[in-house]
């Protein structure tokens, strides 16, 4: 650089950048002499980088990009932070968005008890409404196409007999919107998820005592108006023990077929290890690399690999239990409720199928599928994720009604995973590849003790998104925070994030929703509402898109910088500080 030229202040040099594009860089260099050589200075652009956008210098660079400049130019110019459009047809809170495959169709779910279907065009316009109270729905709360967008399934708050609460799956036909078949799911917080094009998954609940119960989760078939009677509609998958008032919920499956080819690695040293043998991805495409290290942060959550059960039979368990409580070798002396747990725990020890062996997935071309739900073990809220393998043969509902053959005294099946959040779980995504689980959580107290299954712990104002790796079942990254909550446990609720190549995003009861840039751990946008953020949904074919639903009844559309200048046609103006500065070094 001339050191006998004018010099730029470093409030210039930010000013040139953030509000130019490269044409307009180019202009100004015939004005300032020195901008060709500024223009092309790694050093001082990654000195930028790291100051500006306060990322630790331990981070590398993210391997799509070619230069500091168009690191620092991506991070402005993408992030769909600009609001161009708020959709007010609802008129009451709106609980999720999800788009179809295509990003030509979005849907909304609604405490309204309609699901609206949307076209994503320039201007974003409705297409289609369903009402289901004339199915005697409370609310819509979930919505999901299915892998060739031509169904969708709803999940909604059924209302039966003496006003009692249960969930239920509708699926509606994507060619004429009519309701093809609907299906009960219970609790109603399971949601429901497509296995395959035509098959979903949805849950029961039995009560077997007051803090015990079993979850079984079903397989149907979407067109449950086929007419020979030798094809089955329904199939049970799996049939587990929950313990401590725990139940099965927000169930969701993770494709293991594109785990050896991420659009992005998470840790640092599988990254480096890629990039001698991957070619390097323009980011301005839908393509992509490699990503971070993982500080550990304490409390750190624990991932268990579950042990084939085995040992005493239940029945001398049970009988030994029985004879030390009559002799008094019980001490000291147990609940109702210690009592039911110690008794289930001793019942299932015994009539549980052990886990399939090797979980994880060896073969890139491996059609196995995990199922993901939240559970747990200690109290009612949801403080585990549990992850069971759906093996080829269970992904159809043909073969016998109960599923595979087992013996007589396997009641329920185990799980081949549990991961261990130490707090209540209030939100969960995947990565587009289905590699990586990033999941919301409020933390319990570091030390604390949980004495009765009824009252779990407190739950602290913020939240902290929790990143996994599922190819190795580690966690990966320090937690990211930034938004918060503050309903009790007894009030909390369910909080959707998602997740695009570049970028994870959250609702949060601040009402904001909140973008994080996945490589750099950074908190790049905070979005702007009038009530609480209940659900973000990025276009799965132009991330810089992005729908935010809020309690506000409003849905609001999010476009980055670099899109709105490309729908307006125009570039912005330079600020009058540069255009000020530029006159005076002319004169």
């Amino acid at each position: 650089m001339d050191a006998s030229g004018p010099r730029l202040p470093d409030t210039v040099l930010f000013e040139i950048f953030l509000y130019l594009d490269h044409a307009d860089v180019l202009s100004v260099g015939l004005v300032c002499q020195q901008w060709r050589a500024v223009a092309r200075d790694e050093f001082l652009w990654k000195e930028l980088f790291y100051r500006y956008y306060r990322v630790s210098r331990d981070v590398p660079r993210h391997p799509g990009a070619v230069s500091w400049y168009d690191e620092f130019q991506r991070l402005y110019d993408t992030i769909p932070c600009v609001e161009v459009q708020a959709l007010k047809e609802h008129n009451d809170q709106v609980l999720h968005l999800s788009f179809s495959h295509s990003g030509c169709l979005f849907a909304s779910c609604s405490k309204d008890c309609t699901v609206k279907i949307w076209s994503n065009d320039l201007d974003i316009s409705l297409q289609h409404s369903s009402n289901m109270r004339p199915y005697n729905w409370s609310y819509t709360q979930f919505s999901q196409f299915n892998s060739d967008d031509s169904l969708l399934l709803v999940s909604g708050v059924f209302v039966g007999p003496h006003n009692s609460s249960s969930g239920e799956i509708a699926v509606i036909s994507m060619e004429n919107f009519t309701l093809l078949s609907r299906v009960r799911n219970k609790p109603y917080d399971v949601f429901g998820c497509w296995l395959n094009e035509t098959n979903l998954i949805s849950g029961n609940l039995h009560r077997i005592g007051r803090i015990t119960s079993c979850s079984v989760l079903w397989l149907n078939n979407a067109f449950q108006g086929i007419e020979s009677e030798n094809v089955n509609v329904v199939k049970r998958l799996f049939k587990i023990q929950n313990l401590n008032a725990s139940t099965i919920r927000t169930v969701m499956v993770a494709d293991c077929s594109r785990y050896d080819s991420p659009d992005l690695l998470l840790d640092y040293e599988e990254q480096l290890a890629a990039s001698s043998t991957c070619p390097v991805f323009d980011l301005g495409s839908d393509s992509e690399e490699e990503e971070a290290k993982k500080p550990k942060p304490p409390p750190e959550p624990a991932v268990q690999e579950l042990p084939a059960t085995g040992g005493v039979p239940a029945e001398h368990g049970l009988q030994q239990l029985f004879d030390d409580i009559m002799e008094g070798r019980v001490g000291p002396a147990m609940t109702e409720t210690e009592l039911e747990t110690k008794v289930a725990e001793l019942f299932v020890r015994n009539r549980t199928k052990p886990p399939e062996p090797n979980l994880l997935p060896t073969d890139s071309n491996s059609k196995t599928k995990y199922l993901i739900f939240t559970t747990g073990c200690l109290t009612y809220s949801p403080h585990q994720i549990g992850i069971k393998r759906i093996l080829p043969h269970q992904m159809t509902t043909a073969g016998p009604v109960l599923g595979e053959e087992r013996r007589s005294d396997e009641f329920f099946d185990s799980l081949d995973h549990v991961i261990d959040i130490h707090g209540h779980i209030i939100g969960m995504g995947l990565s587009p590849d289905h590699r990586y689980l990033y999941v919301n959580s409020r933390a319990w107290p570091r030390d604390c003790v949980i004495s009765d299954p009824m009252q779990p712990p407190p739950i602290a104002e913020e939240i902290d998104l929790h990143v996994f790796d599922l190819k190795t079942m580690k966690e990966v990254k320090r937690a990211l925070r930034a938004h918060r909550a503050y309903t009790p446990n007894e009030e909390c609720f369910f909080i959707f994030l998602d997740v695009s190549r570049d970028f994870v995003a959250s609702g949060a009861e601040d009402r904001h929703g909140y973008i994080w840039d996945r490589h750099y751990n950074i908190c790049l946008a905070k979005l702007q509402h009038d009530n609480v953020v209940n659900s973000v949904a990025f276009s799965p074919v132009e991330q810089e898109l992005l729908l935010t639903a809020s309690d506000d009844t409003t849905i609001k559309v999010w476009r980055s910088p670099r899109a709105v200048r490309v729908r307006q046609a125009r570039r912005p103006r330079p600020r009058k500080l540069l255009f000020s500065w530029l006159m005076n070094q002319k004169s």
